[in-house]
């Protein structure tokens, strides 16, 4: 575990729900949690690849029942819920004509409407906490036009949308609703699609180069970003989009000298 997970315990006595848990940025995030205080419950797919002490949750976020079947697991486990960071989604490639309209509803059933029924689900649990917040794990892709992308851009589009809605209807029950947006991270989905690249080496160098600090983020730096906006520290910070992208949203630097 990265040193930064260990500076403090602000986490102490509050219960996580993270959504795509098992792996990449949702495992970095838990781990960061739970080393910081946290009880963190993982709710994923393959469950079973969650290591102790997170506790993992079989879920389905493309599903109404197996989510409120995960969140009523949580609870009874754990007591309650005070943190949701909603992180499970999928990629897309292609431009529009690229995919099909099923692949088009799969995609937003996940990435968009999966949050909505975690969220829902969970509502009247964050309701009865002091530090009730939710963190969405957005995109850079809902600000920059990314080649290739269209679909998954889309998705990630309505996540930040989303966030400012939730943050309006609910801060006045105590809510925070916040969203980071990652630039290309170095997560097991991010090297599964290189590996599937005609030159992969040569798709890599471009994914590095079109971040101005010249390379991938890091799962873990991703994880810190949730964890500074999950804060009870934070408590003045909702309906905020948090860049973690390597300068891509803010920056136009000159091309390097050849």
């Amino acid at each position: 575990m990265s040193d930064i997970a260990r500076v403090s315990t602000e986490f102490d006595g509050l219960v996580a729900v993270v959504t795509g848990g098992a792996s990449g940025i949702g495992l970095a995030t838990a781990r960061f949690l739970a080393a910081r205080g946290a009880r963190v419950a993982c709710l994923d797919l393959d469950h079973t690849a969650v290591p102790e002490p997170l506790f993992g949750v079989p879920a389905d976020v493309r599903d109404d029942n197996s989510v409120r079947a995960a969140i009523d697991r949580v609870v009874e486990r754990l007591g309650g819920i005070d943190i949701l960071v909603n992180n499970a989604g999928i990629g897309a490639v292609g431009t529009v004509e690229s995919n099909p309209d099923d692949e088009w509803h799969r995609v937003y059933d996940v990435n968009v409407v999966g949050l909505v029924r975690v969220s829902r689900a969970a509502l009247p649990r964050l309701r009865e906490s002091r530090h009730a917040v939710i963190v969405n794990t957005c995109s850079i892709a809902a600000h920059a036009g990314l080649p290739n992308r269209a679909l998954y851009s889309a998705t990630k589009g309505a996540v930040q949308a989303l966030t400012a809605a939730m943050a309006a209807d609910h801060v006045r029950e105590g809510i925070r609703v916040c969203c980071v947006n990652p630039g290309t991270v170095d997560t097991p989905w991010v090297r599964r699609l290189l590996a599937t690249a005609a030159d992969p080496d040569a798709e890599l160098a471009a994914l590095q180069a079109r971040q101005p600090t010249g390379r991938l983020v890091s799962a873990d730096e991703v994880a810190a970003a949730i964890a500074y906006l999950a804060s009870p520290l934070a408590g003045a910070t909702t309906g905020t989009v948090l860049a973690v992208d390597g300068g891509m949203h803010g920056l136009r630097l000159p091309a390097p000298p050849k």
